[in-house]
């Protein structure tokens, strides 16, 4: 109803407005748009000069929200998000600014742009649902930026949280840039959410070698390791002391699982490093072999 109410007005408007134009002489006709063509030539000239004066002080405001965030300490994933946020809505601002000077209804633009806002909104959801999702992230804090994770089918460090994204860089330097949306809703593994990790090692010896002797032998090159972390040593969690244990039975080898606890930082290294240290110590120091597939053919010959 209100809208009709407006409508008919409109038109009232333009037709008073077409009759005016048709009661005027030539001449006057002329001077009503050379003063009409200055009006606007003047409104123009303010609107541009408004604009930008306008991105100039959007680009104050900003560094100055900046220079603040970083003073405070503020996280880097949050201030990335906070900066981003303010840019758009002061722009937002500025060019409905722009148009009111312009001379166009701002009551009408802004409703205009909320019916935009809604056939846009249904054609991007999944980009409002990534810019929820960041803001979820943001919020819940599942990780931050500097976090290892893997995620997505990806694993890397988080070099930024951004409005609709998340960017990663993986350990052989790809940047892999994942939608908040997806993140937000799925599993996270975040390896550097605690201060510690288990190392697992899985070590196959022959069957008649002594299972005891192999874990005195491990347990002396663990313990003697500064990074790795137990009692007698470095202190860590509870019951974070190396253990060995008999894991499996297999086919060809008796399966011993290993495990001890490290620095978070220091888990590749330690890993890597005893991998190489069992294969080349262990049969020296424990008196073990170890095993590989064997296949034994027996031949019969008949008379």
């Amino acid at each position: 109803m209100i809208q009709t109410v407006e409508q008919t007005d409109s038109v009232v408007t333009v037709a008073k407005e077409v009759s005016r134009i048709k009661d005027m002489s030539f001449d006057d006709l002329i001077q009503s748009l050379i003063s009409d063509v200055v009006r606007f030539a003047i409104s123009l000239a303010i609107a541009i000069a408004v604009f930008y004066a306008g991105r100039w002080l959007i680009g104050r405001i900003y560094r100055v929200v900046e220079n603040i965030l970083r003073r405070r300490h503020v996280e880097a994933s949050l201030t990335t998000f906070i900066l981003s946020f303010v840019k758009i809505v002061l722009y937002f601002i500025l060019i409905v600014t722009v148009v009111g000077i312009l001379g166009i209804e701002t009551s009408s633009f802004l409703a205009l742009f909320a019916s935009a806002g809604v056939a846009i909104g249904m054609a991007l959801s999944g980009t409002l649902q990534n810019f929820a999702g960041g803001v979820l992230i943001l919020l819940l804090k599942p990780f931050k930026v500097g976090d290892t994770i893997e995620a997505q089918g990806y694993a890397g460090t988080v070099k930024k949280i951004e409005i609709f994204n998340t960017v990663i860089t993986t350990p052989d330097n790809k940047t892999i840039i994942i939608p908040n949306g997806g993140l937000s809703t799925s599993s996270i593994n975040n390896s550097t959410a605690q201060l510690y990790r288990r190392v697992e090692w899985k070590i196959g010896i022959s069957y008649g070698d002594s299972v005891a002797s192999a874990r005195e032998a491990i347990l002396s090159m663990l313990k003697a390791d500064p990074d790795i972390r137990w009692t007698g040593n470095n202190p860590a969690p509870v019951g974070a002391d190396p253990e060995v244990v008999v894991a499996s039975l297999d086919d060809s080898a008796v399966t011993l699982s290993v495990r001890a606890w490290v620095d978070q930082s220091n888990y590749w290294k330690v890993y890597f490093r005893f991998n190489e240290r069992f294969y080349t110590e262990l049969p020296s120091l424990a008196g073990i072999s170890f095993p590989f597939p064997q296949l034994d053919v027996h031949i019969a010959r008949e008379n």
